[in-house]
Parts: structure tokens; C-alpha cells; sequence
């Protein structure tokens, strides 16, 4: 918006909220639309950013159908909507497709170790079959499709009960609460920060590369080094580590070959993961903050009405 172009927003607020882009409300080139995209959508745009989806295993393990049918027909939508006008559009896949992979780290060209009828198959198939119908409209209507698979991403404004490792270690080591690993916290992760994600999706939307790509940060930590980098950055912080039950077809090791955006987009993320979470942890507490501000009123007003 800050370099001319209009952005129309659209969300059903599944996991969504309103407060991340009400800052934008009122800009000339802003509009939000409450819609779900499971139901089609009738507006002009040149380019079509598909990011409707839950991401986090306990969103999308409380409500599969849900997350199934965003990724089946909310894409099937996006595409005949993109078919309709004429528009470029980017498919949000995930390092998910890879499922618990047995090749690493994981290149496009591998396909992938997914249980079909696990607990997280709702998103890791709906991804699969996203990328599917985009590959095939583009085959059929002549679709203009880019797909990006994205690894972890973080940063501010992520959700605090958003339910994946960043958010709960950090608001464990903010309020000196256990931090709790589950597995023996060996499994790995990369973690990407949010911009540099950004960067990527623009880049590859700009870009004539049409196959799947990449995008994440191949830095690679194991999870109980990824808890004391967060309790270690956190000043102050009291809490322990301590390990929980497995969760069923958790990736064992998750890390990015980004050589396809590097040689075809020359992307690679700049952001290290101290800068990153320092700047995730200040917003976690400035949130932390507001969220007990809020509470204290509300107990203040309640205490008031009742005298």
C-alpha cells in the first residue's frame, strides 16, 4: 500500500484477528472483507495472495472438516477466481507436504512421508491437494500459479494461544511458567522470521519460476536448544524445561533446501533467529501486558456493578 497498489484483505477470523491490520483501517488503498472462502468471492484484483488456512496443529486438529475444506474448495475458489479475472495467484503451501520426511533437508523434488488418515492429515493432505488443483488448473485454464512452500514462520503478531513452539515457550519464559518440550526434544525446526517470508512470497509472485520453492530459514535447531535460546533471551526468566508425551506423526527433522530461491529468486533470509525472537519476545510482552491491563479492568467494572 505504502508504494501505490490497493489491498483488499479478506477473512473469516477463524484464527485471524482484526487487530493486525487495524492500523490500515481508513487507508485510501485498505478494504476488509469478512468472507469465507469456502463460499466463493466476486472482486477484480490483479494478483491473488491464497493464505486462508489454519496452521497451527491445534486449530486444525479441533475443527479437520474445517481445515480440509479451506484448502480443497477455498482453493478451487481462489483459482476460479483468478480464472475469472485474469490475476497472477500464489498458493500458501507448507513444509508439511514433506510429512515426517526421510530425506534431509528436504528439496522440492522430494515427495514427501505423510500419513493420509493421522491427526494432522487434514492440513498436510489439504496442502498436497491444493497444490494439486493449482498445478491442474494451470494445466487446464491456462491458470498463472506460484506456489511457495513455507517452513516455520514467526513473529510479532503472531497469536499468544497460537499453540506451536514460539508462542508457548515464550509465553512460558515471560511469566516463568514451565517450559514443556514435547518428545525428548530432539526433533528439529527451522525458524523463519516473518519479513523475510514477506520478502519471499513478493518475490516469487514477481518472479517467472511456476514449480513449488522453498522458503524458510536453513538454520537448524533442535527444540530443547530452541526453548533455552528463548529462556536465555527472556532477562530475568525462572523458568525449567521439562518434557511432555510425544504428539503422534510430530516430524521428527524439518529444514529447508532453499537452492531453488536462492538461484531463481536470490532469496535467502536475512534475519538471525536472536533478532528475530528478541523482537517476538518484546511484542509477546507488550501483549502479555495489554491482556492483563484488560483483565484487571474487567475485574474492576465487574467489582464496580456489583456494589
Amino acid at each position: 500500500m505504502m508504494q501505490g497498489h490497493e489491498v483488499i484483505v479478506v477473512d473469516n477470523f477463524f484464527t485471524g484477528r482484526k487487530r493486525n491490520v487495524e492500523h490500515w483501517f481508513g487507508h485510501r488503498n485498505f478494504e476488509m472483507i469478512h468472507h469465507d472462502i469456502v463460499n466463493p468471492l466476486y472482486v477484480e484484483a490483479d494478483e491473488i495472495y491464497h493464505l486462508a488456512s489454519p496452521a497451527s496443529p491445534p486449530h486444525y486438529m479441533q475443527n479437520p472438516v474445517k481445515t480440509i475444506k479451506t484448502n480443497t474448495l477455498g482453493t478451487i475458489n481462489m483459482l476460479g477466481l483468478a480464472r475469472r479475472v485474469g490475476a497472477r495467484i500464489l498458493i500458501a503451501s507448507t513444509s508439511e507436504v514433506y510429512g515426517d520426511p526421510m530425506v534431509h533437508p528436504q528439496p522440492e523434488s522430494y515427495w514427501g512421508h505423510v500419513n493420509p488418515i493421522g491427526p494432522r492429515a487434514c492440513y498436510d493432505e489439504g496442502k498436497r491437494v491444493a497444490e494439486t488443483l493449482a498445478y491442474s488448473y494451470a494445466k487446464q485454464e491456462k491458470v498463472d500459479v506460484r506456489v511457495a512452500r513455507i517452513f516455520n514462520t514467526y513473529g510479532p503478531r503472531m497469536h499468544v494461544s497460537d499453540g506451536r513452539v514460539v508462542s508457548n515457550f515464550i509465553m512460558q519464559a515471560l511469566q516463568n511458567l514451565t517450559i514443556t518440550v514435547y518428545g525428548n526434544g530432539k526433533q528439529t525446526r527451522s525458524f523463519c522470521y516473518v519479513s523475510d517470508l514477506v520478502d519471499g512470497l513478493l518475490t516469487l509472485m514477481a518472479s517467472s519460476y511456476t514449480l513449488p520453492v522453498n522458503l524458510g530459514n536453513p538454520v537448524e535447531h533442535t527444540i530443547e536448544e530452541f526453548a533455552m535460546i528463548i529462556k536465555n533471551l527472556v532477562p530475568g526468566c525462572r523458568s525449567t524445561v521439562s518434557t511432555g508425551a510425544a504428539v503422534e506423526d510430530d516430524p521428527q527433522r524439518r529444514r529447508p533446501d532453499i537452492a531453488v530461491a536462492e538461484a531463481n529468486l536470490h532469496w535467502k533470509p536475512k534475519i538471525s533467529l536472536q533478532v528475530g525472537l528478541q523482537r517476538t519476545i518484546d511484542y509477546f510482552r507488550e501483549e502479555l501486558s495489554r491482556t492483563t491491563f484488560l483483565n484487571n479492568q474487567t475485574y474492576m467494572d465487574t467489582k464496580v456493578n456489583r456494589h
